[in-house]
């Protein structure tokens, strides 16, 4: 070892005394120089994330919380760490949803659980049950409806939930019907709301998943804006994980729901 550095000090030495090179200057530009930040890309489109379900034992929140602030989180009521989960996320900056449980078709063998908004209810029950499911999700700025599949595309139904909306709370219909009628009743109820696009993850593969990102990126592009619903599975997480900073590198930004409903 003692060779070659001998050497490589003498090579320096000869140069500095017969004024041919400059040591330093050598060292100095054998340091790869400070690289300039990435510019950002301009900003293309945005995406609204809701991740459903939050709020049973051993989901990947962490992980979730990691992909982006900005990130919202729908809270099932009817969970059993809803209050907790709900007032950890907002203390830490997250948007947080009441994730309410709406009758689906196929009720009662498909059971939304407990607390559930249901078609057979009164207006008033239906009134009751709504703000019951929002109280216990502390913190929540909007509602999206958990199945309901039968309860929204029954405008009786719709009119009693969206009617029961505290002041300045937002809908977003999850469309898990297209004969749902949430939406257009929410435009006519001057109650702000938006639409789901794309639903993540009802194949739960990483390869079905990334597949349906990307057709929701495109969506994006298309219209500016889309809405894209997941679940907290450790596969959706983990897709949405690798692939937030190639589509923030490429001016896809995510986008809290309240800041585009209307």
């Amino acid at each position: 070892m003692l060779v070659p550095v001998a050497g490589i000090l003498l090579f320096f030495l000869w140069n500095f005394l017969h004024g041919s090179v400059e040591p330093i200057a050598v060292l100095q530009s054998a340091i790869p120089k400070k690289q300039k930040p990435a510019a950002a890309a301009p900003r293309r489109a945005d995406i609204v994330l809701i991740l459903d379900d939050v709020g049973f034992d051993r989901q990947p929140l962490a992980p979730a919380m990691a992909i982006d602030p900005n990130v919202n989180f729908a809270v099932l009521p009817n969970s059993r760490n809803a209050h907790a989960v709900a007032s950890a996320l907002h203390a830490r900056g997250f948007e947080v949803l009441c994730h309410l449980p709406m009758e689906p078709e196929g009720y009662p063998a498909v059971s939304p659980g407990d607390g559930a908004v249901l078609t057979t209810m009164s207006d008033a029950e239906i009134a009751r049950a709504t703000r019951a499911n929002i109280g216990s999700v502390p913190f929540a700025r909007g509602v999206n409806n958990h199945m309901g599949s039968r309860a929204t595309a029954d405008r009786r139904v719709m009119t009693s939930v969206l009617g029961a909306l505290p002041e300045g709370m937002y809908f977003i219909d999850s469309k898990t019907t297209g004969n749902s009628v949430a939406g257009a009743l929410a435009h006519s109820m001057r109650v702000k709301t938006a639409s789901r696009s794309v639903f993540l993850d009802d194949v739960q593969s990483e390869g079905e998943i990334r597949r349906q990102l990307a057709s929701l990126a495109q969506a994006a592009e298309e219209h500016g804006v889309a809405v894209g619903i997941g679940h907290m599975h450790p596969a959706t997480i983990k897709v949405l994980g690798d692939a937030a900073p190639s589509l923030r590198a490429r001016g896809v930004r995510f986008v809290r729901a309240s800041a585009v409903v209307d």
